[in-house]
């Protein structure tokens, strides 16, 4: 075996954490996987991995080889699979990672559709609010909605335009009253998503005719959590600003109501990978895939 395929070895025992694992899904046995991974380190002259009884990490010197010699694995596998793979089946370990709201409400329905198309691919989905570092933990793919995409290391697709929308439940409006103006959400219960910039009391907002404005907000409630705050506006605690993906169905079933319907804060989905020359096919395939379902959706 070369030097490469031992760092695959490597790579592959911190994507899956640990030594068996990797093997298995390599086709080797632990004890070659172990004597690869040894003989790795003494040709470096570094310890890459701190083991326990318990669980694996990468050393100092583990996570920089990680981080450079992914892309130089990834770009050998997206080779060989574009050649070997060509009108069979995508193969191989997808790893996602995606904010906890969409990725249960929107992605996670979505995976059974797609892993039946692609039944030799395995998937790790991710879900966290934390923005992660995809290359040396190691992901594919992130699902991102924002406003702007400011990591020039990064590789990013639009996949969908966002629009998030203010919203109350028919109790709360009917005890405070529904605002007719932005002037009048001061007066208003507002719920606020938080972030590690600190609570997001100010909507940025634009009309129908595209111009803008920006409203100072505030409550009682702060949550980093989409859900929670969805949760709060179907108990009638305030007005909350939402993607519509997230409460379609409750605006539809009148659990919700939208207010202020001629403003709404205008985001985007975008798939963003690592930068790298070759893109392995089961991201293609996902990404795709993705792409194809949301120019079907009525949220948009």
């Amino acid at each position: 075996m070369d030097r490469l395929t031992d760092i695959a070895i490597f790579i592959r025992v911190l994507d899956t954490g640990t030594i068996s694992a990797a093997a298995r899904s390599l086709g080797l046995t632990p004890a070659v996987a172990s004597k690869r991974l040894i003989s790795l380190e003494k040709h470096l002259g570094v310890r890459l991995l701190h083991r326990t009884t318990r669980r694996i990490s990468a050393t100092p010197e583990g996570i920089e080889l990680a981080s450079k010699g992914r892309p130089l694995i990834e770009d050998l596998e997206a080779l060989t699979s574009g050649l070997t793979q060509s009108g069979k089946e995508v193969s191989g370990t997808l790893r996602i990672t995606a904010a906890v709201s969409f990725g249960h409400h929107y992605i996670s329905p979505l995976l059974p559709s797609f892993l039946a198309q692609h039944p030799r691919l395995q998937v790790q989905l991710n879900l966290t609010d934390e923005k992660r570092d995809l290359i040396n933990d190691g992901f594919d793919l992130a699902i991102r909605i924002t406003s702007s995409l400011q990591d020039s290391g990064l590789v990013a697709r639009k996949l969908a335009s966002n629009c998030r929308i203010m919203c109350a439940s028919p109790d709360y409006l009917e005890k405070y009253g529904a605002p007719e103006t932005l002037d009048d959400l001061a007066r208003h219960q507002c719920l606020l998503l938080t972030s590690f910039n600190g609570p997001e009391d100010r909507w940025n907002l634009t009309d129908k005719s595209g111009q803008q404005y920006s409203v100072k907000v505030k409550g009682q409630l702060e949550s980093n959590l989409g859900d929670a705050l969805r949760d709060a506006a179907l108990s009638g605690l305030g007005i909350s600003l939402h993607s519509s993906w997230h409460i379609s169905k409750d605006i539809e079933q009148g659990k919700l109501v939208a207010v202020l319907p001629d403003y709404h804060m205008k985001t985007s989905i975008y798939s963003v990978m690592p930068q790298r020359r070759l893109v392995p096919p089961r991201v293609r395939a996902f990404i795709d895939f993705l792409q194809d379902q949301m120019s079907n959706e009525n949220w948009l």
